[in-house]
């Protein structure tokens, strides 16, 4: 089911186009996403237990969190949650900055799974990108995703498909991949590839989002055949270097895709 969505605004709107104080509401259910605070610290442990479960359902890695850096994050403003009228939580995501604040990614997006495939995610992802320009209006914005349909909601926004090498050099960063269980393979590609794909929003150089958004909608075919590639060659590079056998020449795909 397609669910509408409406956007009520606060009285100081209208002098800052992307107010902390805006909501959504997702009609049918009744679902508010907004940015988190203090009385939502209670959902830490729900939020970081889902984010767990979810990514040991999928076969894919994620960069653990604890419930206390989830709460650091909603006392610090860089949040956005969604609930139910009736005070469910529904969905999560968080901001983090990096390079003394010149990148900025969208981390640990999270959807209850009684509310999947109903457009909040898509919602939450739009909230926190725009909470993320209002913090940081002249970072870039990157994430990571393994997901296609984190690729196309991120396409939606006007993000880019990237190499590694466009992203954040700052190791706190990608120090916080050695919980994931792809860590190893970042490690062995020295940070050029992984199972994710990165993708950005420069708003200093990009494309309209409805430009990004056609291109993902022409290609997604060939991004899905080229993300179960990459992680076959990556698996069986990984596996062949445990190995102690001999990791292949160089393919052209290598120059293209850091293979």
């Amino acid at each position: 089911m397609t669910l509408s969505l409406s956007v009520e605004k606060s009285p100081t709107f209208y002098c800052s186009f992307f107010n902390s104080f805006q909501f959504y509401r997702l009609e049918h259910h009744n679902i508010i996403i907004r940015p988190a605070t203090i009385a939502d610290i209670h959902f830490s442990k729900t939020i970081t237990d889902e984010m767990a479960s979810s990514a040991k359902a999928r076969g894919t890695g994620i960069a653990q969190r604890s419930p206390d850096y989830v709460e650091k994050k909603m006392l610090e403003g860089k949040a956005v949650i969604a609930v139910t009228k009736e005070g469910v939580w529904v969905g999560f995501c968080y901001i983090e900055a990096w390079e003394h604040e010149q990148f900025v990614a969208n981390s640990g997006l999270i959807v209850s799974p009684d509310f999947r495939k109903s457009g909040v995610a898509k919602a939450i992802k739009k909230r926190i990108f725009e909470l993320s320009i209002e913090k940081y209006p002249n970072a870039k914005i990157f994430g990571l995703t393994t997901g296609l349909a984190v690729m196309k909601i991120n396409s939606d926004l006007g993000y880019e498909p990237v190499t590694y090498s466009e992203l954040t050099n700052d190791e706190e960063f990608w120090a916080g991949c050695k919980s994931c269980v792809n860590f190893d393979i970042l490690v062995s590609k020295q940070r050029k590839n992984c199972m994710c794909t990165a993708m950005l929003y420069d708003p200093a150089d990009h494309f309209e989002p409805a430009e990004t958004a056609e291109d993902f909608k022409k290609h997604s075919k060939l991004y899905e055949r080229f993300s179960r590639v990459k992680q076959s060659r990556l698996l069986k590079f990984l596996s062949k270097k445990e190995s102690g056998g001999a990791v292949p020449i160089k393919s052209v795909l290598h120059y293209l895709f850091n293979f």
